[in-house]
């Protein structure tokens, strides 16, 4: 029988949902791997004292330094540190060759700035630390979303827009997934009507006619216009899309996907999943209704196909 591949998990911030869906979805992820949690006894054990919760005999842990109080619910300078601090030990795991991936459960961006820590999210971590230019994707099995611009202001996406930056955007994200059929989004409403709603689409233009021809392929197609973009029949084209910026591609991922989507980081020399969540503070630590962790087990499950197809 194959050994299964161990796999790093960063407990994401203490005080949300992470460690519960950690611990309620232990025994099914342990189908599909070794997972390791990034944690330390004390903490773990106050959180399974909050939830009410067993904590499995097979529940492995790689030692994170750090105590504090969980206050469930809250922004908190210590749990944003600890979050941190525990994606940096998966990292150090996987770059060491010590793991064979990394998934990471949710943090809260705000605990991060709280605790002075300099990134908003982990890709722009895992972008730093490698000195490579990370792409974020999202998605499940029906729809990906590759994101050109993240978490930036939607003031400062249009000026970001350039022709040779986009082109090399296109070219890696195809390199990572392999499509041969990816549709790019335009920015303008109507992808700005030949110039009468913005120019940036000229820029578009250009950068994927640039990286069909540096791929002797007609692989990106576009700049579609964003609004019927993600309709049935344009879904029927695309399984892959490119978007200019966070929400045009994540809104209609969300609506149509929220329950199941997972977030790639591409680009990289380690493999990285993570749900597509946020940390739920509002229902934190109330053990009293179901918890739906799809979108972490799809995680999972993608990290062990990538570490696969990997070896291949």
């Amino acid at each position: 029988m194959e050994e299964k591949p161990l796999i790093a998990v960063s407990v994401g911030d203490l005080n949300g949902i992470g460690i519960e869906i950690a611990l309620k979805a232990h025994e099914k992820i342990s189908k599909y791997c070794k997972p390791l949690y990034c944690i330390n006894k004390k903490m773990l054990k106050e959180a399974a004292n909050l939830l009410k919760l067993e904590i499995p005999d097979d529940f492995d842990i790689f030692s994170v330094k750090g105590e504090f109080e969980i206050k469930p619910g809250q922004v908190s300078k210590r749990s944003g540190k600890f979050s941190y601090d525990s994606f940096t030990e998966a990292i150090n795991l996987a770059n060491k060759k010590k793991v064979k991936a990394i998934v990471t459960l949710p943090i809260n961006k705000e605990s991060w700035n709280k605790a002075n820590i300099k990134y908003k999210g982990h890709t722009e971590v895992l972008r730093d630390f490698f000195g490579e230019d990370a792409i974020m994707m999202l998605g499940c099995k029906k729809l990906f979303v590759g994101l050109f611009t993240e978490h930036i202001p939607l003031k400062k996406v249009a000026k970001s827009i350039e022709e040779k930056k986009l082109t090399n955007f296109l070219i890696d994200f195809y390199n990572n997934v392999n499509s041969p059929n990816i549709g790019v989004l335009a920015l303008n409403p109507h992808a700005s009507d030949n110039g009468v709603l913005g120019n940036e689409e000229v820029e578009i233009f250009k950068a994927i006619k640039n990286a069909n021809k540096a791929l002797d392929k007609k692989i990106f197609k576009g700049p579609l216009v964003p609004d019927t973009a993600f309709s049935p029949m344009s879904r029927k084209n695309f399984k892959y899309f490119v978007a200019m910026y966070h929400d045009q591609g994540l809104a209609p991922l969300k609506a149509l996907y929220f329950d199941q989507s997972i977030n790639v980081s591409l680009n990289l020399p380690i493999i990285r999943t993570s749900v597509d969540h946020g940390t739920a503070f509002d229902i934190a630590y109330k053990n009293d209704r179901k918890l739906n962790y799809k979108s972490y087990i799809n995680a999972v499950k993608e990290a062990v196909n990538l570490q696969e197809n990997k070896l291949s």
